[in-house]
């Protein structure tokens, strides 16, 4: 259906470090990640808490990144360890300066802390005799500084370089894996179920089902104008990826057009229905500050609370004049929460997302609000931001804060959730 002697064709790497933070820690205790049994748990203190990454080993008895402190058998020989992020960045930052000598930092793009994409098109015949030669100088290049294990994809495009890296090269021993074009009919469309293929979830694979569609060579042989009826565009992206087919370059770099402000976690206990206030508050302060410090109003809210048994309650409400008022928002939370989550319910997850923002100079009064009350609100919120940028999170926080529920001050000085 589609002419691939038209599609750009360039040398894509993509690179995934093994097991990263359980390989690091490893390392910084001078065991073999190979062969240790080790897991990296948000907190050892707290037995619910959740395993963050496990070795090799450790994860052929059935322990893996999700499970829980409580889960991992009590044995001598597994390791039990808390995350080190500054030491897990320190080692990013290494590999990344390999990487960085064999392309130019606009050829190169940061996907996570542990895998990035390199587009080694125009300056792999510098370094070695085919793109492969280089990924295998790379990959042990890698080890060699850092004693970390990676896997290499590579492919025409970055679609292809990720789904050889996901699907044959981490399972190889070699730890490289080659998609080209003319490799999509027997690599790519016999991927099933829909859900191991790259942007579809679990609900779009149901629907996906429906129509007859259960592996992706079915979706590469759908008709797109279907899909894009039944869909929009983002099945017509699916057909293309289903076909191998992604024009994305890595030095075109992605402007996001749809932003938000997010806080979300996952909490180290179960927290009853009303204990959950306290979190969601100290949330909405947060994303409510981060808001105000931009210079914007959000005019849609999302709240979302997971349950100890997996089951979420989601939704979002709309303030069509926007706001970046922290009691607001709140109270728009809380009466949501009220009527749509189960007052009985254990909670584990909370995550508040402020979208559709709009300019604060564009702020408007409504004739039935209390003018004086809102601008002392505005004057308070401010006084508290100036303290709070000036002197650090902890120098204001409300009275809740101080009861057992609050997390704000377990979080404060965290890297990415986690312990320096």
């Amino acid at each position: 259906m589609y002419n691939y002697n038209i599609c750009p064709k360039r040398h894509i790497f993509c690179v995934d470090q093994k097991s990263f933070f359980a390989s690091v820690s490893c390392i910084l205790k001078g065991l073999d990640p190979k062969t240790t049994k080790l897991a990296v748990v948000a907190d050892t203190k707290s037995l619910g808490a959740v395993v963050l990454a496990a070795t090799a080993e450790l994860k052929k008895l059935g322990i893996k990144t999700g499970s829980r402190l409580f889960e991992i058998p009590q044995r001598k020989d597994i390791y039990i360890i808390n995350p080190s992020m500054k030491t897990y960045l320190d080692y990013s930052a290494k590999i990344t300066e390999i990487a960085l000598k064999y392309v130019a930092p606009e050829d190169f793009h940061q996907y996570s802390v542990d895998e990035f994409f390199m587009d080694v098109t125009e300056s792999w015949h510098l370094f070695a005799g085919t793109p492969e030669a280089l990924a295998i100088k790379l990959k042990n290049e890698i080890y060699d500084e850092t004693a970390i294990e990676c896997a290499v994809g590579i492919g025409d495009n970055l679609l292809l370089s990720k789904l050889s890296l996901d699907i044959e090269a981490k399972k190889t021993e070699a730890g490289i894996a080659e998609w080209r074009y003319h490799d999509v009919p027997d690599k790519l469309w016999p991927i099933k179920p829909l859900r191991d293929f790259w942007g579809i979830s679990r609900r779009s694979e149901v629907k996906l089902n429906e129509r007859g569609i259960f592996k992706i060579g079915d979706l590469a042989r759908y008709s797109p104008v279907y899909l894009k009826r039944d869909f929009g565009i983002i099945g017509v992206d699916w057909h293309l990826h289903a076909n191998g087919i992604d024009s994305s370059r890595i030095r075109e770099k992605h402007t996001v057009h749809s932003p938000s402000i997010c806080k979300s976690q996952i909490l180290m206990r179960d927290y009853g229905f009303r204990e959950i206030y306290v979190v969601v508050l100290e949330q909405v302060d947060e994303v409510t500050h981060r808001l105000r410090l931009s210079g914007r109003l959000a005019k849609t809210v999302q709240i979302a609370a997971g349950t100890k048994d997996g089951y979420i309650y989601r939704k979002q409400f709309t303030i069509p004049a926007g706001t970046n008022n922290s009691n607001r928002v709140m109270k728009g939370i809380w009466n949501i929460l009220k009527s749509i989550a189960d007052p009985r319910a254990l909670y584990r997850t909370i995550s508040v997302t402020l979208t559709n923002f709009i300019p604060d100079s564009v702020s408007q009064m409504s004739l039935f609000e209390d003018v004086g009350a809102l601008r002392r609100q505005e004057s308070l919120m401010k006084t508290v931001d100036d303290l709070k940028v000036r002197y650090g999170q902890l120098s204001v926080m409300r009275a809740l804060s101080c009861t057992e529920a609050s997390t704000l001050k377990l979080r404060d000085g965290l890297i990415a959730g986690h312990k320096r």
